[in-house]
């Protein structure tokens, strides 16, 4: 393999390995955005004394809880992607070294 086929590589994989933390790290934001929701709900509920009120604040109460499952479900699975291209990246930076 090239040098500069290998280098265009690791580069790639340096590139892939920042947009899944960036993505990673912006799906945290979102997850703490919907536990303060959740928190603040939680608050209101206690005051609510409409029944509408009550039923529509539980409503969103419960989608909340679905986005963070879904936001849990997408950190472990960028978790996976980030140790994959780690690994992957290992592997072309030692590729590299035996080449020069």
């Amino acid at each position: 393999m090239a040098i500069s086929f290998t280098l265009s590589i690791i580069n790639r994989l340096k590139k892939e390995i920042t947009e899944t933390q960036q993505r990673s790290n912006d799906e945290q934001k979102k997850k703490e955005k919907a536990l303060s929701k959740i928190n603040q709900l939680q608050k209101d509920i206690k005051i609510s004394t409409s029944p509408s009120d009550l039923s529509s604040k539980m409503s969103r109460l419960s989608k909340l809880k679905d986005e963070i499952n879904k936001i849990d479900l997408l950190q472990v699975e960028l978790s996976k992607q980030l140790v994959i291209k780690n690994a992957a990246l290992k592997e072309q930076i030692s590729k590299d070294q035996l080449q020069n």
